[in-house]
């Protein structure tokens, strides 16, 4: 279950040299992503008269190719230049844009701006004079296109490593980068187009897409299907969230320990102690964490679900505890954690950008991690992650996130790997939260997730 690849800095370079060894020139791959380029702006601008930015790398120069593409449709273009081309493909494309050339300093704005400055692979802060010559055009213009990345936003790790304005479209080439999708970079993009470029994009990280999941057959039982039990505690709300959530997401059977909160007659309350509860063979997955508390009662439970043979979803106070008091023996090999930042900076510690982050967690614990956010990670022990695109900001309310573990244990349960339901459930609550729409509440998202598990089947 893997949807596009995500490629860094590093592995576009790479996959262009693979390209460049196999016979395509720089020549030709710039003249195929600046013709893709003005082919998007053409679409979402139409005629707008254009102003393109070129800085003095292979980036301006995809902006000289697509200032020649536009003029060719009858687009007024003109062009203003930060530095002469440093590059002989960039020098090339210069040559064969016949109009004028002005003056970053001097140009004054135009309806649609077409910022070519720098894209992938910048590392520092754009030059004071130039950020500013930028924000101006920038707030000149109606429409504001970036051609790969934005001047001024790092490739790998979402930052901006200086001020980046609003962009109404950016335009990747040969696939995404991971800060089309990280943060604070992804929310200047605006929407984004990927223009193939005839470069071969193989990625250890992707972006999460709609998954495709195996509907129930005729000799299913509710067993079959998954059992999901989940742990209750001090906020017996937030579990019963989690729970309706997984009945919700297609779990077959889902049992809740302890008393409080109210959940559909569907879930089955298990009011016998929990070491009973664990020890029914037919659990597919354990949810331990949301609601579960802080105390040395919740802690007992957490190191009784951490040592029974189940696959097993820790999120929320689960995660805080091991954070606070060290792992618990483990007795299954399935885990997948659900943290958010402060989960994850408690129970993982916080070390480079977000995939990188996730990605090491997950190699020095074994589990899988789903680092909640806008910009939610999935990664596994083998380097393999995924990105998911946007979250609605409308999630950020209480209860969220029990509803997410709840669904991701529910996949857990139906037989998919940690990974894999990581990244379904990821899916169908950013899908779920869609379809609520704007105001939506937690108790919401579980209605809509029936519909947006029939968009998986």
């Amino acid at each position: 279950m893997s949807g596009r690849p995500v490629l860094t800095a590093a592995g576009i370079r790479s996959a262009e040299s693979a390209a460049v060894a196999e016979g395509t020139s720089v020549e030709t791959l710039m003249d195929r992503a600046g013709s893709a380029a003005a082919e998007a702006i053409w679409r979402f601008a139409a005629a707008s008269p254009a102003l393109i930015l070129c800085g003095p790398g292979n980036n301006g120069g995809d902006g000289y190719v697509i200032a020649r593409r536009l003029a060719e449709r009858g687009v007024p273009v003109r062009v203003a230049a930060l530095a002469a081309p440093a590059s002989e493909a960039a020098r090339a494309a210069r040559s064969a844009w016949e109009g004028p050339v002005e003056s970053l300093e001097e140009v004054s704005p135009a309806p649609l701006l077409v910022d070519a400055l720098f894209g992938t692979g910048l590392t520092r802060p754009l030059e004071t004079e130039t950020a500013r010559h930028l924000r101006r055009l920038a707030e000149g213009a109606r429409i504001r296109v970036a051609v790969d990345l934005p001047s001024g936003a790092a490739t790998d790790d979402g930052a901006l490593l200086s001020p980046v304005p609003d962009f109404d479209l950016t335009i990747a080439f040969a696939a995404l980068k991971p800060s089309h999708l990280l943060q604070p970079a992804a929310r200047r993009m605006g929407r984004l187009v990927v223009a193939d470029i005839g470069v071969a994009a193989a990625s250890r990280l992707h972006l999460i897409e709609r998954p495709r999941l195996v509907a129930p057959g005729p000799d299913d039982h509710k067993y079959s299907r998954g059992y999901v039990l989940v742990v209750g505690g001090a906020m017996p709300g937030a579990a019963a969230l989690a729970a309706t959530a997984a009945a919700r997401a297609g779990a077959g059977y889902v049992a809740l320990t302890g008393e409080g909160g109210t959940v559909p007659n569907a879930v089955v309350r298990r009011d016998a102690g929990l070491e009973e509860a664990l020890a029914d063979p037919r659990i597919g997955a354990v949810l331990v964490g949301p609601g579960l508390g802080r105390d040395g009662a919740a802690w007992d439970k957490l190191v009784l679900a951490m040592s029974a043979p189940h696959p097993l979803v820790l999120d929320g106070d689960a995660l805080w505890l091991i954070g606070e008091r060290g792992r618990p023996p483990r007795g299954g090999a399935i885990t997948l954690a659900t943290p958010h930042a402060g989960e994850f900076a408690k129970a993982y510690g916080d070390t480079g950008s977000k995939v990188e982050a996730a990605r090491a967690a997950a190699g020095r614990t074994g589990d899988t991690i789903l680092y909640k956010g806008p910009d939610t990670v999935v990664a596994k022990n083998d380097g393999m992650a995924a990105i998911s695109a946007a979250a609605p900001a409308w999630l950020a309310s209480a209860g969220t996130g029990d509803v997410l573990a709840g669904i991701v244990a529910a996949q857990c349960a139906a037989g998919l790997a940690p990974f894999e339901a990581g990244c379904a459930g990821v899916w169908l609550h950013t899908r779920a939260a869609l379809l609520a729409g704007p105001g939506l509440i937690a108790d919401d998202l579980p209605l809509h997730l029936p519909a947006a598990l029939a968009e998986c089947l």
